[in-house]
């Protein structure tokens, strides 16, 4: 059991049990659109000290405290979002006290002074990996918001900053740039799925960064150098469970479209289309006898969604392609409106950043390799009790002293053998 706890070699995986952050093993590159929020001009860009001095009161630690587990204790950062109290962190951090009724469960804010605060939840949105709390017991003027930029306008290159409490090293800063724009954090590794019954949902319009992203960055701001936020800092790539210089943060975009809404009525609700698919690539095309070569080729809808009662077809006939089996014979998807669809991330980026539930988007497909056109009413995605994620294969706690009958002391010296002294000591808080 400890093993699968503290063994960092598999690609999904959970960095650390008391500090949690997600890996993924692979990213795909969508279109970089998003909504404004402000505009940032990068015509006062601080030395690095400074910056860390205007943003340092408005970046906090997140701690879900457990009562009823004796090593029980989630960790991550958040960021100052009003003068209500309002503090911005990641689903991922609070999502144990979102999935069940433990009244154990306490929320504290920790600002860098050293002041700590207790909490309450106000609404989350598992979809886009954020969360909005809201602090009791504190004046206004104890509160500094961090404003928004508007991600859209980012560039490869540019200069950003990570801060937050990595390993629980609260205040920590580190630098780097923009490595990449508009990737997509995966839900499947092997189809691309959206909006399908039961399947995970991609996260489109990620920000990539060589910042250094560590356990416990979980919800702390990507900031540029003015001190606006960019983004969320969210999980990493690794098939290892080791940082390697590539992190995701969440467009600032996407969190004020979110987070507006989060805080008025407690969720977000997402556009819905319901099909689940493959983009389409010139072997599986020559395969299966399409003229085109680029696309989204439909594989399945979800009974009594908005695909379905527009007419869109699902796939049919089932072939093997890549050593797996894919239903072939549906509608592929050429353009949503007038945008141009070559892989999944088209659709993805279109509807997060440009459409709400109750629009209409209108869809060009190639039906029996003739051009077909179509409306469809984007619904409302589904809720589901707890989205499948990489999270799920491991536990985001340290285990309990119940655990296999062994006391919190055999659980630190087996740590001790699987994953070293100095990070056991730190998780057992020796």
């Amino acid at each position: 059991m400890i093993e699968r706890k503290f063994l960092l070699t598999l690609s999904f995986l959970i960095l650390i049990a008391t500090v949690p952050c997600v890996t993924f093993s692979s990213t795909r590159l969508a279109s970089a659109q998003a909504s404004a929020s402000q505009n940032s001009t990068k015509q006062s860009s601080m030395p690095l000290p400074d910056l860390f001095s205007k943003v340092q009161k408005s970046v906090v630690q997140v701690t879900e405290r457990d009562n009823s587990n004796e090593l029980g204790s989630r960790l991550g950062s958040g960021f100052v979002y009003d003068k209500e109290g309002h503090i911005i962190t990641n689903y991922h951090v609070v999502a144990s006290g979102t999935n069940n009724n433990n009244n154990n469960n306490e929320l504290q804010v920790t600002f860098l002074d050293g002041n700590v605060y207790p909490a309450d939840l106000v609404g989350v949105d598992q979809f886009a990996d954020l969360a909005v709390i809201k602090v009791k017991n504190i004046s206004p003027d104890k509160l500094a918001p961090l404003p928004l930029a508007n991600s859209s306008s980012l560039r490869i290159g540019e200069t950003v900053v990570a801060i937050g409490n990595p390993f629980g090293l609260s205040g920590s800063m580190t630098q780097g740039i923009v490595s990449g724009l508009g990737r997509l954090l995966p839900s499947n590794e092997n189809e691309d799925n959206i909006e399908g019954a039961g399947s995970s949902y991609s996260i489109p319009n990620i920000i990539q960064t060589d910042a250094a992203i560590n356990p416990g960055n979980s919800g702390g701001p990507l900031i540029d150098t003015e001190g606006m936020v960019v983004g969320i800092n969210t999980a990493i790539f690794s098939n290892t469970g080791v940082y390697s210089g590539v992190g995701f943060a969440i467009p600032s975009n996407t969190i004020s479209k979110v987070a507006t809404s989060l805080i008025q009525s407690g969720s977000y609700q997402h556009p819905y289309i319901g099909i689940v698919g493959l983009s389409l690539s010139p072997d599986l095309s020559k395969q299966i006898g399409l003229n085109e070569t680029k696309g989204f080729l439909i594989t399945s809808i979800t009974k009594g969604s908005p695909a379905d009662k527009a007419g869109l077809r699902a796939g049919s006939t089932t072939t093997t392609y890549n050593g797996r089996d894919v239903d072939v014979g549906g509608d592929v998807i050429l353009k949503i409106d007038k945008i141009d669809v070559s892989k999944i991330d088209d659709i993805l980026s279109y509807l997060e950043s440009q459409k709400h539930v109750g629009d209409t988007v209108h869809l060009t497909v190639l039906r029996d390799n003739a051009i077909k056109e179509l409306d469809l009413t984007l619904g409302e995605r589904p809720n589901q009790p707890k989205i499948s994620s990489p999270m799920d294969e491991f536990s985001n706690r340290l285990p309990s002293q119940n655990d296999n009958n062994k006391s919190p002391q055999d659980l630190y010296d087996e740590c001790v053998g699987v994953a070293g002294k100095s990070l056991c000591d730190f998780l057992f808080k020796k």
